[in-house]
């Protein structure tokens, strides 16, 4: 006989059974999770995004600005900000969203670093707070600032140093929760290699620049006569990259100690080019020569200085030589105006590395310079020795022979008129040998006493027509004191025969043979006998004072001629 199951009692009324009620739990729980994971899914496709959009541009300042926008999105955050660390502390950067520019200038200057976000760079972790006005670093915020509770904020690594940090407050749906830290944490990995891929970028773009500048410099010396504006082309680019107010390049020091101001640019400036500036007048130069060839950085801002351009209120000054084995050395300067940021320490280096290229290209410029000038001396000696060995040999021939057939001639016209022949030959063997003198006379040899007697003629002169003739090694002879002497007679001379011949012509004749002798001869009236003698009486005395002697006569044919002579040391 078997026995019957037992059967379940029956459920009241409106109770479910339990298989119904796991199986609602169940599908509520599934759908829970595949919520959560929608929306893990969203967050995680929101953070790629923002990933894509930091790392999307190369340019820094807009790279960092994309970085502030994307975590503001990513956390739901109404206001963001970027500080970035000063070296010497502080912020050196606020980049901010969500506060309006009139907003802004209206709360005065930008966040320096305290409070909180002070010790979000003394403490570089993340950092999350329900309310700032409860935490203990809050130092309150300024008038106009617009209200703010929640905070979150996280450090930005560059290769492992900090280079900023991400600040996020008043989200806008509840309070910050540690996914949303998480998230952030991650974006400021992100950030990181986005900030040096785009400071990498800049730093060779900055590179790229001055090798363009020194392009420039390179192609302006091509041109043979161009080294000054070559010289401030290297000014101009030196304050373009620097973005400094004004740039010198000062030529020095010489055995005193002084620098020369060959080239000066930037506005509302004294002009200094040519000036001689001692080193105790520059507080710039002194740093140069105490830093014994190093780049120079000083800021001026605050001191006391009365040296050139002092009505300028100067700042932050850069300075670096230029040293070259064959051009002259130099120092560029380049100077900010009080106010502004100092220079990035990364310029430097750059700065130094433009100087050493840009005195390399200056020594081959000289030397290209030199070999030029000896191209032009080589042909110049090849011109004087065929002058000397061919042309005057001809014409002296052609005076002698003339001279012995004058005795000949019965005609006494004739004979005047060969005699007048044989005098201008005479003259032009003169001519020539000044000439072969000349060619031999170096372009830079501006101080001989060749070029002083004609720079003293052509000044003196005025309307008349004047010719210089010069015989023997006049500049090697004839100098210091003796030189100046004859410079005197020479003014002196030319100028009684302006002021008081009427003549149309006059002719300086300098002979350094076995004596100086100084003939200054015009076709003017003559010398007035009533005309004061002060200026020859000078002249008397200049020669006495030398053991030699001065005449003044009259010519046969009208004019006169002055002699003034004195032995050779």
């Amino acid at each position: 006989m078997s026995v019957p199951e037992p059967r379940p009692a029956p459920e009241p009324p409106g109770v479910p059974s339990l298989a119904g009620m796991r199986l609602t739990e169940l599908i509520g729980e599934v759908q829970e999770r595949l919520t959560a994971v929608a929306r893990s899914q969203a967050r995680v496709q929101q953070l790629l995004d923002a990933f894509l959009a930091v790392s999307s541009g190369l340019d820094l300042e807009t790279t960092l600005r994309r970085i502030v926008e994307s975590a503001c999105d990513l956390v739901d955050a109404r206001y963001g900000a970027l500080g970035v660390l000063a070296p010497q502390g502080g912020l050196a950067a606020f980049i901010h969203v969500g506060i309006g520019a009139e907003q802004a200038a209206a709360m005065g200057h930008l966040p320096e670093g305290k409070g909180v976000l002070g010790q979000l760079i003394t403490e570089p972790y993340p950092l999350r707070i329900p309310d700032l006005g409860r935490h203990p670093a809050s130092v309150g915020f300024p008038p106009g600032h617009p209200e703010m509770h929640s905070f979150l904020g996280v450090p930005v690594l560059v290769r492992g140093t900090v280079f900023g940090n991400l600040y996020m407050t008043e989200k806008r749906h509840g309070m910050f929760t540690a996914e949303d830290e998480a998230v952030l944490t991650a974006l400021a990995g992100a950030a990181g290699v986005a900030v040096d891929n785009a400071r990498l970028y800049e730093e060779g773009e900055e590179r790229r620049r001055w090798a363009t500048a020194l392009s420039d410099v390179r192609a302006s010396l091509l041109d043979p006569d161009s080294s000054e504006r070559a010289l401030t082309l290297i000014a101009d680019r030196v304050a373009a990259r620097t973005g400094a107010a004004a740039a010198w390049i000062m030529v020095g020091p010489d055995d005193s100690g002084c620098f020369e101001v060959r080239v000066q640019v930037g506005d509302g400036l004294d002009d200094l080019t040519g000036t001689r500036l001692a080193t105790a007048q520059s507080p710039v130069l002194q740093a140069v020569a105490a830093a014994a060839g190093q780049v120079v950085t000083l800021d001026m801002t605050g001191m006391a200085y009365d040296g050139p351009n002092a009505h300028v209120d100067w700042g932050h000054c850069l300075a670096v030589p230029l040293h070259g084995a064959q051009a002259e050395s130099a120092v560029v300067v380049a100077a900010r105006r009080a106010g502004s940021a100092p220079f990035d320490p990364s310029l430097s280096p750059l700065v130094a590395s433009f100087a050493d290229q840009v005195a390399v290209a200056l020594d081959l410029a000289a030397q290209q310079r030199l070999a030029r000038q000896l191209d032009v001396y080589e042909d110049r000696d090849r011109i004087a020795r065929d002058l000397h060995d061919h042309v005057i040999q001809r014409v002296f021939a052609a005076g002698l022979t003339l001279q012995s057939v004058a005795p000949r001639i019965a005609d006494p016209q004739v004979r005047s008129r060969i005699r007048d022949v044989v005098r201008h030959l005479d003259d032009t063997v003169r001519d020539i040998r000044t000439s072969i003198f000349d060619l031999h006379t170096s372009e830079q040899s501006d101080d001989g006493l060749r070029r002083r007697v004609l720079d003293t003629v052509a000044g003196t002169a005025g309307d008349l027509q004047s010719t210089v003739r010069t015989s023997g090694a006049v500049d090697t002879l004839i100098t210091g004191e003796l030189a100046t002497d004859v410079v005197a007679v020479v003014r002196e001379a030319v100028s009684n025969a302006v002021r008081h011949s009427g003549a149309r012509h006059v002719t300086v004749t300098l002979d350094a043979g076995d004596e100086l002798v100084l003939e200054v001869v015009d076709d003017g009236c003559g010398i007035d006998a009533r005309a004061a003698r002060s200026g020859l009486r000078n002249l008397e005395e200049r020669a006495t004072g030398r053991g030699g002697g001065i005449g003044v006569e009259a010519l046969a044919d009208g004019g006169t001629r002055l002699r003034w002579w004195a032995p050779l040391p």
